[in-house]
């Protein structure tokens, strides 16, 4: 979706030459199926492994990773028909419907995700930092609720997009442009402030405050752990390492792929408000940008069941599974060694597996300490 559609101001297009605005036709188009393959498949796989080994063991964490996944893979199938609007010099063959839902998944999948996320960084709040005192925040019924709950809100942040999107041919050109039209509840004077505060509320719902909230749980679950690191010298210490890392990661990977979309958003809104000085030839450059950034954001649909892939033996286990098709994968230990990935921590399988059902259930070892 091209910057003019969503954040482009009638003040500043009156006044800025937008002639030699374009993006790649080859490259945003590759990157959105590239997206679409590695997202219906990954995640895909990810709900696969979570639900094949049986709603016993599933953990309260599960509930998160699954519903993250389903909003990935709610918002991949869209980018077949974003991809072609790419390749088609932004001309939409696909009719008003299709625009008004396609947008719509874009921004339910925006906020689901970040809620997941937010859920999920909550949850190993509790389960690494209070594991006794709040236990009954993790049952199954609250998961149920919490499910329900960031559904419902993602569904309601993303309506205007249902309501206002539609499609139009606008200029002297013949092509059919998705866009927002707030014509019908704003006046030429007061729509480009509307669009823009519609604008900045997204960024801080979509991104800024759920990110704070995932730092602030993250910061007392790194102290917890640190204070651990120093009890313990060996295979716990590495374990704790490991989960470190994962979080860490997580949390980077989805600031990194976001921070430049809402950065973007947010430097156009303070340009429109006078807080920063209207250039126009900085207004074409943030143009050209926002594709890109755009695309980057997309890219996170599809990373997350990669992460787990290389963190999580697990997981690669329960992948291999199901790429080899063995039948002693399927129907045997495979499905034990699958279950629930997403619980924070992952065995040290080494060898043939001759760890001992004794050292597994020792109240000192990370399974008891860190497990979801």
């Amino acid at each position: 979706m091209e910057f003019s559609n969503d954040t482009d101001s009638h003040l500043v297009s009156e006044y800025c030459d937008y002639d030699e605005w374009h993006s790649s036709k080859i490259l945003i188009p590759s990157i959105y199926l590239l997206v679409f393959f590695l997202g219906t498949t990954g995640n895909g796989l990810v709900l696969w492994t979570i639900f094949r080994g049986g709603q016993e063991k599933r953990r309260s964490a599960d509930t998160f990773i699954a519903n993250l996944a389903v909003a990935d893979l709610t918002f991949v199938v869209t980018l077949p028909l974003w991809a072609t609007y790419a390749i088609l010099d932004y001309h939409w063959p696909f009719g008003s419907f299709a625009c008004k839902l396609s947008s719509y998944l874009v921004f339910v999948n925006m906020y689901a995700s970040v809620f997941c996320l937010t859920g999920l960084s909550f949850d190993r709040y509790l389960a690494i930092v209070r594991p006794i005192t709040n236990g009954k925040l993790r049952s199954k019924a609250s998961g149920l609720l919490v499910t329900v709950t960031l559904w419902a809100m993602a569904a309601l942040l993303a309506s205007p997009v249902m309501i206002f999107r539609r499609t139009a041919v606008l200029g002297a050109t013949d092509k059919v442009t998705c866009f927002m039209d707030y014509s019908s509840v704003a006046t030429n004077e007061t729509e480009a402030a509307l669009e823009a505060g519609l604008s900045l509320s997204s960024t801080l719902m979509g991104f800024v405050g759920p990110f704070a909230v995932m730092l602030t749980c993250y910061f007392f679950i790194a102290r917890t752990i640190a204070g651990h690191f120093r009890k313990e010298r060996s295979e716990g210490l590495r374990k704790r390492k490991r989960l470190l890392t994962i979080i860490i990661v997580l949390v980077a990977t989805f600031a990194i792929c976001w921070l430049p979309f809402h950065l973007v958003k947010t430097i156009y809104m303070l340009m429109y408000w006078e807080v920063m000085p209207l250039s126009c030839g900085f207004h074409v450059f943030l143009a050209n940008l926002h594709p890109y950034c755009t695309s980057l954001a997309y890219i996170n649909s599809c990373l997350n069941p990669f992460l787990y892939a290389f963190f999580d033996p697990r997981f690669r286990q329960a992948c291999a599974a199901v790429l080899c098709c063995s039948p002693g994968h399927l129907a045997g230990g495979g499905a034990d060694k699958s279950a629930s990935y997403s619980s924070g921590h992952s065995q040290n399988h080494q060898g043939k597996g001759m760890e001992t059902p004794q050292e597994k259930l020792c109240p000192t070892s990370q399974e008891t300490l860190l497990r979801g």
